[in-house]
Formats: structure tokens, C-alpha cells, sequence
């Protein structure tokens, strides 16, 4: 199984990224990423699987996730209504803060524990869940103090399992690492254009043929296809909010209707317009 190294985007300067409510479960996204991650998912039935732990949990999960941890999108196959939250905690928060001032040890040490990867349960779990639902509408001081204030809790807390036995360590060499975040943010800024072998090639200050190879080995998928599910991933989100499919088509760096169509259908099994309408029927 290939890993993608996922690229946090959001150009802010905060330690802290929050995403509320993001509806991946069409897309199998087995990735890995420096920032540490505390993910809740409520109202499902699904796998939890980090790093080389696979295991189900029923109607709710709250997992902390170390650095550079692969693992797979809690929401991966989960249809109808449920609540996720995410949030990304960028490493040099640890490294600058954590490290810094002793009245951040305990925090400290829960990130340095993150690297085991932990689930956490009972009353810790739905302390930490009524925050996490409440951070998307809270303002920037507020949703500060109030996930300081979560990860000392959980800090605290007796109510988790360790998801390894020892700290996980990823196998990518950090060379790789950094080329393959080179490529997901170029593609992360330009999926919506024209995007070529040959400027990808360059971006890695490879050949074409040995970008080729290189990207194959290192995903198991080609360029062209890596894209394509990028665009159409984007695409989806785009049809759940109510644009056309024209929009969705063009906006996510498609040229032709009938080439997004067919490619639409060979990832996501159904057509745009099948897809949409599909969704529709489930609100």
C-alpha cells in the first residue's frame, strides 16, 4: 500500500488548522503529514486505521495522531449525516511553545506520546467532543484557549489506548519527504490549470522520464492519475455544494466536459450528474 504526503495548507500564521466538517468518505486518502492531528468522528460505523494499527469502532472515535503517522481517513466508505472535526497542530507549536515553557509538560508530553498514536474514550472523549464541535464558530483567542485547555485534558486523562507498542517511525526517507510535499503543494496551487509532465519534471529538478519513475515508485500510481483523483476529489466537494458540473468541471482544471465525464465515472463509479443527483436524495 502507497502513502501521499499530505501538504496543510491555509496560509495562516496560527499553530492551529481546523477543518470542520470535511466529507471525504468517497475517497481513500492513505497519507501522512509532520503536523500532529487530533481527529473526533461521530454518528458512524467505521475502520481506524494509523500506521500499522486497523481496527472498527462504533458510533464515535477521538484519535491523536503524531507526527508523519500514515493513516487513513477516519470517514473513508461512511455515508449519510455524521460530525467530523479535524484539527492539525503544526510542529514547530511543540518546538517553540512545548519545548519552552515548563507550564506546557504536560502537553508536551502528550504530542511526544502521539507518536504511539491514541485513541481516548468515556468521559474524556465527550469532554473533548463538546469542545471540538464548538471551535469552528468560536473566534481565534477563544478557539486558542479553548484547545490549550483540551490538550491539557487529555493530558490528564487514563481513559486511552496506545494504538502501538512502541513509537511509530515512517519508513520515507526525508528526502523523499520534502519532494513529495514539493508536489502536492504545486499541484495543491495549480490543479485548477493546465499542469504538464514536463513542469512537474522540473519542480523536482528531474527528467521527464525519470519524474515518471520516480512518482510510480513512490505512489504506485502515475502523475496523470494521482491528478485526476486530486481534480475529481475537488470536483465532488464542489457538486455537494451545489455548483453544475460544468462549474466543477472547469473550475477543477478539466478542459472538456466529455474527458471529465468519463474520468469522473472511472474513479468515483457514476457520473457527475449520477453523483449529484445521488447526494441530493440522501439530504
Amino acid at each position: 500500500m502507497k502513502v501521499q504526503l499530505e501538504t496543510i495548507g491555509g496560509g495562516s500564521d496560527s499553530p492551529f488548522r481546523l477543518m470542520h466538517s470535511p466529507r471525504l468518505g468517497d475517497l481513500f486518502f492513505w497519507h501522512f503529514h509532520p503536523e500532529f492531528e487530533l481527529v473526533y468522528l461521530e454518528g458512524a460505523n467505521a475502520t481506524r486505521h494509523v500506521g500499522h494499527h486497523i481496527s472498527d469502532f462504533q458510533e464515535a472515535d477521538l484519535v491523536l495522531i503524531g507526527s508523519n503517522i500514515p493513516h487513513l481517513n477516519f470517514d473513508y466508505g461512511v455515508q449519510g449525516e455524521y460530525v467530523h472535526e479535524v484539527l492539525h497542530i503544526k510542529p514547530d507549536f511543540k518546538q517553540v511553545v512545548l519545548d519552552t515553557y515548563p507550564e506546557m509538560g504536560r502537553i508536551r508530553q502528550l504530542l511526544q506520546l502521539s507518536q504511539y498514536g491514541i485513541a481516548f474514550y468515556g468521559k474524556t472523549r465527550e469532554t473533548a467532543a463538546r469542545a471540538m464541535k464548538q471551535w469552528y464558530a468560536m473566534d481565534g483567542f477563544a478557539r486558542f484557549t479553548s484547545i490549550l485547555q483540551t490538550l491539557y485534558t487529555l493530558s490528564g486523562s487514563s481513559e486511552f489506548e496506545l494504538l502501538h507498542s512502541s513509537p511509530y517511525v515512517n519508513r520515507f526517507k526525508q528526502r523523499n519527504q520534502e519532494r513529495l510535499r514539493t508536489i502536492h503543494a504545486f499541484v495543491e496551487e495549480r490543479y485548477a490549470t493546465r499542469i504538464t509532465l514536463a513542469e512537474m519534471a522540473e519542480q523536482c529538478h528531474l527528467g521527464r522520464e525519470a519524474f515518471c519513475r520516480y512518482f510510480k515508485k513512490e505512489t504506485g500510481s502515475t502523475f496523470v492519475t494521482f491528478l485526476n483523483q486530486y481534480r475529481i476529489s475537488h470536483a465532488r466537494r464542489m457538486l455537494l455544494a451545489g455548483h453544475t458540473v460544468s462549474e466543477a468541471c472547469f473550475a477543477c482544471g478539466f478542459e472538456s466536459l466529455s474527458y471529465f465525464n468519463r474520468t469522473f465515472k472511472a474513479i468515483a463509479g457514476q457520473t457527475p450528474s449520477g453523483f449529484r443527483k445521488s447526494r441530493r436524495a440522501t439530504v
